[in-house]
């Protein structure tokens, strides 16, 4: 994925999936003590099993991947998100998600704030004739 100063330029991780990672995030705490595998999770949560996996590749903050054992490759939610209650992390989720949305409005505040300098810059160069 494209990043500029480490913020991601072609998609986000958190804004617009928050649902599916609280999903995935219930699935875990209703299976506590215990790695499992995309498809489970998909079973668990209803999700396709590729948005699933993307999920869990894509935030590696929420979800650790487990050494290969067996060929099988597992997750585990984060050591310090384990503990923490529902109504915690749907808020740590809902926090990363609304730094991304204003990420993305400082990005397009920035664009639009050069585009007008360079009107302005160039206003008094034009001839009304």
């Amino acid at each position: 994925m494209a990043q500029l100063l480490g913020f991601p330029l072609t998609g986000f991780r958190f804004k617009g999936k928050s649902r599916s990672l609280m999903s995935i995030c219930t699935a875990f705490k209703e299976h506590p003590g215990r790695g499992l595998h995309p498809s489970q999770i998909a079973r668990f949560t209803g999700l396709p099993i590729a948005q699933v996996n993307d999920r869990l590749n894509g935030t590696p903050e929420l979800f650790v991947r487990l050494p290969a054992r067996e060929g099988i490759t597992r997750y585990r939610l984060a050591t310090s998100l384990a503990s923490l209650g529902a109504d915690d992390l749907e808020a740590l989720v809902r926090k990363a998600a609304r730094t991304e949305t204003l990420t993305l409005y400082g990005i397009v505040a920035i664009v639009i704030a050069v585009v007008t300098m360079g009107v302005v810059m160039a206003f008094p160069f034009m001839n009304f004739q």
